[in-house]
């Protein structure tokens, strides 16, 4: 039994690490980065000093937590970079990071820099905005993308797209690819009138979810 110990203890650690990833997951997608630690521990359903053994601080949480995020907005910015069509590029590139943006609270605070505990991320977002640019400057060469746009527009309908974040659960993903859609032809040099994505049953999930009349 003893020389079994280890094995356990490194099992049940491992255990408390991946329960504790599932919470800060949920409770920082949930409620954005200012969800105080003891909450995820609670959710995980383990003590402060498990949780502060894995992560000491809440920047080591967050940086692991978001991880496979960060990942997948890597392989947007490096796909739109490949795509032979700039425009497309450009569009699926505001698509991408709007999508991963409208899954976590927590991740879009952390991309925006909101919290000092996301600095983390600010080469993820330096390193987006240079391929936004990058991507802009092929698309005007093109005369598909309007000669004013600056990085900082797409900057501010990132600030804008949070607001999906508020809609249920339900209507966020939806909500956000049909906010993309309205925010790709924006940019265009020449607004065309194709169908856009299906618009969120918003006012029916908040009779839903709030019993509104």
């Amino acid at each position: 039994m003893t020389a079994r110990l280890p094995h356990t203890v490194r099992s049940d650690a491992r255990d408390n690490r991946a329960r504790i990833l599932d919470a800060a997951r949920a409770v920082f997608g949930e409620e954005g980065l200012s969800a105080p630690m003891r909450t995820v521990a609670r959710h995980a359903g383990v003590g402060p000093a498990t949780l502060y053994r894995h992560f000491p601080t809440k920047r080591d949480l967050i940086v692991e937590t978001f991880a496979e995020q960060r990942r997948a907005c890597h392989a947007v910015v490096r796909d739109a970079l490949a795509d032979s069509d700039p425009w497309h590029g450009f569009g699926s590139l505001v698509e991408g990071i709007f999508e991963l943006h409208a899954h976590s609270r927590g991740f879009a605070d952390a991309f925006m820099t909101a919290f000092p505990e996301a600095m983390d991320f600010t080469a993820d977002r330096e390193r987006t905005l240079r391929a936004v640019a990058e991507l802009a400057r092929r698309a005007k060469e093109t005369g598909q993308l309007r000669p004013g746009f600056v990085i900082d527009d797409l900057m501010l309908m990132l600030m804008a797209h949070r607001g999906v974040q508020d809609a249920p659960r339900a209507a966020r993903l939806p909500a956000s690819r049909r906010f993309a859609a309205y925010v790709i032809e924006a940019f265009r040099a020449v607004p065309e009138t194709g169908p856009l994505p299906p618009a969120p049953r918003l006012r029916a999930a908040e009779r839903q979810e709030w019993g509104a009349v």
